[in-house]
C-alpha cells in the first residue's frame, strides 16, 4: 500500500525509463503524481454506431477486428479491419479501418477476433473509414486467448455475457477520460495508466495529504479520484473546487499568521509630527482629493502605532499616489529617520527625484538619487554650513542598486516600493531587511482586481485612491486599421502644429523575421519621413542611462516634438503637452499594459486622444480586448476585464505575484470561496494562535518553516 509521501522508485508498475522521465519533470512521490490536475476532459462515454459517423469528428466506438497486417504507403504501419460488435441490419458490413504508425509494439496487443473499444478522429481515406493512431482497450482481456484460439480454427465468436461488468473498469475509453499536461518522457496514455494504478493502491486510511483539511465531509480519496476519473462533468468541478478550496485555505492562513504575527512585531513610531508635510501641502496651488486625504489618513494613522506598517497604496494612472507616498516620506524625515523609495527603472527612479526636488526646493530635507550608473547628491552643497556638516541625505530614491550593501539606507524608518508587482519577492524582502523593521508601504498604478487584493495582498492594509485629481483633460480612445493611416498623419501634425507632443509606441525594439510586429528603429526612419519638419526622438530599453536621460529630458522640455519608444514609458513617465498616443500592433499587449501606457497622455489639462491600431475583424478576442479600451478609462474596470479575458495567470505575472504554484485557480475568481477560507483561518488562529493544539502541529510546522529568515544582511 503507497502513502502520499512514497516515492516513484518504490512503486513497481514503474519502469525506469518512466520513473526517470517523472523525476526529470519535478514529479517524485505519489503525492506529486495525483496532485497533477488533469487539464480538460474528454466524453468519451457515447459508443457511434459506424453508419453515424461523420469525417473529421472524433468517435469512441466498440469494434470486432475481422482481419490484422503490416501495410505499407510512404511509411510502414500496423492495420486492423475492424466493424461493429453488434452489427445492426444497417450497419452490417460496415468496416473501418485502424492504423498505427511509429508504434510496432501495437501488433504484439491487437489481433483478429479481439474485441476493442477505440477513441480517435475519424476520417474518410481512398473512399474508407480510418482511424488513424486512437485510443484503445481490450474488451474483456481474460478471454483473449480463448478468442485468437476460436479465431484461428474459424469457430464462432464467444460469447460475451460480462462486457457490462468489465466496462466500469476502462481508463482510456467508454468513459469520461482526463487528459493532462505533457510530460517529456510519458505519453499521455502512459501517464493516465499511471495515475490509475495509483490511485488503487494508495492506503487511504493512513497516509496524510493536507495540514489540516478544510472540509472533512468530502474525503480526500473521494476527491482524488472524482478529479482525475470522474463519472460526469458535475463531479469533476466539485472536486476542483474542493482542492480549490484548500488551496485557498492554506494561501489564506498563510495570510492570516503573517498579518498576526506582523501586529505582535515591535517597530517604531514613524509619525510623531507632521510639519514639512503641511509645509509641502501648503505650497501646492491645488488640495488633496478626498481619497487622497483619506488614504494619507490611514497611512498616518499606521505610522503612529509602535507596530510595523504594512500597507498597499493603490490608485489609477495619475490619481495621485506618488503625492501621498512623498508626505508619509516626510513624515517620517520629520521623526527624525531615513525614507526611501524603490523604483523599478531607472527612467521612473530619476522622474521621482526631479520632482521631489522641485517640489521641495523651499525645504530644507537632504536628497538622493541612486541607481547603477548614475548618483546625485549634488544639491547637497546648495545648503547652509549646518546642514553640510551633516550631508546625510533623508530621502533616498533608487533602483535595484539600494538592495546592495554600499548603497542601503541606514536608519531606515519608511520603505516605499513603487509598482513593487515588477519586483521579486525576494527583492522586496531584501530591501525592506534593511531597516529595523520599517514601516513599509507598496504601490501600484496597475489596479488589481477584488478576489486577487484579498489573496495576494491580504496580509497588508489597503488604502485606495478611487478619484482623479480635477481639471485633467478628457482621453478619446480609438481603434483604428493600419491600412488607413493618411488621416492619422493629418490629425497628427495639426495636434504637433498647436504644439503639443506624441507617444508612438512599438512592440519590438528591433525588426525581427520570426514577428510582423512593428520595431521602434524602423518607426522612427517611417516618421521621420512622414513628418520631416518636426524633431523625433527614439527610446528604448537598451540605450545607456545617458542617452535615456538626455532623450527624456529633451522630449519633456519640448525639444522633440514626437517620441518613438518601447514600453520603457509605461510607468511614471509625466510630460503634461503630450496629447497624442499612437500604439502599434495594439492587440498584442494585455489590457492593463495598454491602460498604463494610454496614461502617459491626459496627464495636464488638454484633451488627449489615444490611437489604438490593430488589424484584428469583429469577432476576434483581440479586438473584443480593444474595444473595452475604448469604453472606459477607469483602471478598476479594466482591471476586471482583463482579468476576465486572460485568467489569474497572467494578470500580474504569476512569477513576480506569487501566483507561480497556483493549481486550481477557481479560487481566484471565486469570493465565497475566499471568504469561506479566510474565515476557516481566523477561527482556527482565535482559538489557538500559537497553533499548540496537536490537531494543529502540521499547520505550526509548516508555518514556522514559511516564516522563518530566507533572506540576511
Amino acid at each position: 500500500m503507497l502513502l502520499a509521501d512514497t516515492t516513484i522508485a518504490e512503486l513497481p508498475f514503474l519502469n525506469a525509463r518512466d520513473r526517470k522521465a517523472l523525476s526529470a519533470g519535478g514529479i517524485n512521490t505519489v503525492a506529486d503524481i495525483l496532485r497533477i490536475a488533469p487539464r480538460r476532459y474528454e466524453d468519451r462515454r457515447r459508443s457511434a454506431p459506424l453508419i453515424s459517423l461523420a469525417n473529421g469528428e472524433s468517435a469512441c466506438l466498440q469494434l470486432r477486428i475481422y482481419s490484422a497486417s503490416w501495410r505499407f504507403s510512404y511509411t510502414r504501419f500496423y492495420e486492423l479491419v475492424a466493424g461493429s460488435i453488434e452489427e445492426s441490419s444497417k450497419d452490417a458490413g460496415a468496416r473501418i479501418l485502424l492504423r498505427w504508425y511509429n508504434m510496432p509494439y501495437i501488433a504484439k496487443i491487437l489481433a483478429t477476433g479481439m474485441e476493442l473499444s477505440v477513441y480517435g478522429k475519424v476520417r474518410v481515406m481512398s473512399g474508407h473509414w480510418v482511424m488513424c493512431n486512437p485510443d484503445f482497450e481490450v474488451l474483456e482481456e481474460e478471454d483473449t486467448g480463448l478468442r485468437l484460439a476460436a479465431a484461428a480454427l474459424g469457430e464462432p465468436t464467444l460469447s460475451t455475457p460480462h462486457r457490462a461488468a468489465t466496462s466500469a473498469q476502462k481508463i482510456h475509453t467508454d468513459r469520461i477520460v482526463p487528459i493532462y499536461r505533457s510530460i517529456p518522457g510519458v505519453s499521455p496514455r502512459s501517464f493516465r495508466s499511471i495515475v490509475w494504478k495509483t490511485l488503487a493502491e494508495v492506503d487511504w486510511e493512513h497516509t496524510v495529504w493536507e495540514d489540516f483539511d478544510p472540509a472533512p465531509t468530502y474525503p480526500m480519496f473521494q476527491v482524488l479520484r472524482d478529479l482525475h476519473f470522474p463519472q460526469d462533468e458535475q463531479t469533476a468541478h466539485k472536486a476542483r473546487l474542493r482542492l480549490a478550496l484548500s488551496e485557498c485555505f492554506a494561501r489564506q492562513f498563510r495570510v492570516a499568521w503573517r498579518r498576526r504575527r506582523s501586529h505582535l512585531t515591535p517597530g517604531r513610531v514613524t509619525c510623531t509630527t507632521d510639519f514639512y508635510c503641511r509645509e509641502l501641502l501648503d505650497s501646492l496651488p491645488f488640495h488633496l482629493t478626498p481619497a487622497q486625504q483619506r488614504c494619507l489618513a490611514e497611512i498616518r494613522r499606521d505610522m503612529s502605532s509602535p507596530a510595523s506598517m504594512n500597507r498597499l497604496l493603490q490608485g489609477d494612472v495619475g490619481s495621485g499616489k506618488t503625492l501621498v507616498a512623498l508626505c508619509a516620506m516626510l513624515m517620517c524625515v520629520e521623526s527624525g529617520m531615513t525614507a526611501a523609495l524603490l523604483a523599478p527603472t531607472q527612467i521612473l527612479a530619476e522622474q521621482h527625484y526631479r520632482n521631489f526636488r522641485r517640489l521641495l526646493h523651499h525645504t530644507d530635507v537632504r536628497l538622493s538619487l541612486r541607481t547603477s550608473d548614475h548618483a546625485d547628491d549634488s544639491h547637497l552643497a546648495s545648503y547652509d554650513a549646518r546642514i553640510a556638516e551633516d550631508p546625510t541625505p533623508r530621502i533616498i530614491i533608487g533602483t535595484h542598486t539600494l538592495l546592495y550593501d554600499k548603497n542601503r539606507p541606514q536608519n531606515l524608518g519608511l520603505a516605499v516600493i513603487d509598482e513593487q508587482h515588477k519586483f521579486g519577492v525576494a527583492q522586496r524582502e531584501r530591501f525592506i531587511r534593511t531597516g529595523t523593521n520599517p514601516d513599509v508601504l507598496v504601490m501600484t498604478a496597475t489596479p488589481i482586481p477584488r478576489t486577487l487584493t484579498l489573496t495576494l495582498y491580504g496580509d497588508l492594509g489597503v488604502s485606495t485612491i478611487d478619484e482623479l485629481p480635477p481639471g485633467r483633460g478628457e482621453i478619446i480612445t480609438a481603434l483604428r486599421n493600419p491600412q488607413k493611416m493618411e488621416r492619422i498623419y493629418d490629425f497628427l501634425r495639426s495636434e504637433i502644429s498647436a504644439g503639443h507632443q506624441a507617444y508612438i509606441i512599438a512592440p519590438l525594439i528591433q525588426q525581427s523575421e520570426a514577428s510582423e510586429r512593428s520595431a521602434a528603429t524602423e518607426e522612427i526612419k517611417h516618421w521621420r519621413e512622414i513628418l520631416p519638419e518636426f524633431s523625433i526622438g527614439l527610446m528604448h530599453g537598451k540605450m545607456s542611462a545617458v542617452e535615456k536621460e538626455e532623450t527624456m529630458t529633451n522630449f519633456a522640455a519640448g525639444r522633440t516634438q514626437v517620441l518613438i519608444s518601447t514600453t520603457v514609458v509605461e510607468v511614471g513617465v509625466d510630460v503634461p503637452n503630450a496629447t497624442v498616443m499612437i500604439i502599434n500592433n495594439a492587440d498584442s499587449f494585455g489590457l492593463s499594459q495598454l491602460h498604463q501606457l494610454r496614461g502617459r497622455i491626459g496627464r495636464g489639462s488638454l484633451k488627449s486622444w489615444c490611437i489604438l491600431l490593430s488589424s484584428a475583424k469583429a469577432g476576434d478576442p483581440a479586438r473584443e480586448k480593444l474595444n473595452i479600451l475604448c469604453r472606459t478609462t477607469n483602471g478598476f474596470e479594466i482591471a476586471e476585464e482583463d482579468f476576465r479575458l486572460r485568467g489569474p495567470g497572467d494578470v500580474l505575472g504569476t512569477a513576480q505575484s506569487g501566483l507561480a504554484d497556483v493549481r486550481f485557480p477557481e479560487w481566484l475568481v471565486d469570493t465565497r470561496l475566499i471568504h469561506r477560507a479566510t474565515l476557516l483561518a481566523n477561527s482556527i488562529l482565535d482559538d489557538d494562535p500559537d497553533l499548540s493544539a496537536p490537531t494543529h502541529a502540521a499547520l505550526r510546522r509548516r508555518m514556522l518553516e514559511e516564516t522563518s529568515p530566507s533572506i540576511t544582511g
